[in-house]
């Protein structure tokens, strides 16, 4: 076969440094931008950012040669740099060192897209530690607390 295909998407999510509520009404819609077209300069077809105030869920196509470590690693790079220019109260904006990406059926796909678009009505019943623990475990991973946060 002459031709290589892939079409892997890919839930990532992480969190500002000690979930500290930086995402504010102000920049929000202007980060998630930011970080949607960072995935499609990566090759990473973006399907929807979307979050909460002091955390992110992103879902898009993986780009076959890019790893995961190294999409999310750009994407926070260039979205913290980013951030600390948009003004003096994001200065001191900083993202989590951990993430967490998990595997997505093409089938099950629109319900996500949903879920991250509801996270403002979602949150109001459930914190991010709380949702972080409950994809870890729906995704069958174990995790350390004392490792999970920063």
């Amino acid at each position: 076969m002459p031709q290589s295909f892939s079409n892997t998407l890919i839930h990532i999510v992480f969190s500002t440094k000690h979930r500290q509520n930086f995402i504010d009404d102000d920049i929000e819609e202007q980060l998630f931008g930011y970080i949607g077209s960072t995935c499609n300069e990566l090759q990473c077809k973006t399907i929807r950012v979307g979050g909460y105030r002091n955390h992110v869920h992103i879902l898009c196509r993986l780009y076959r040669p890019l790893s995961q470590s190294d999409l999310v690693k750009e994407i926070k790079v260039s979205s913290s740099k980013w951030m600390k220019e948009q003004g003096e109260k994001y200065e001191n904006f900083y993202w989590q060192d951990g993430f967490a990406v998990f595997s997505v059926n093409q089938i099950g796909s629109e319900n996500l897209v949903r879920y991250i678009e509801n996270q403002k009505v979602h949150h109001q019943k459930q914190t991010f530690k709380d949702e972080y623990r409950s994809h870890l475990k729906s995704n069958n991973l174990e995790w350390n607390e004392k490792y999970c946060w920063d």
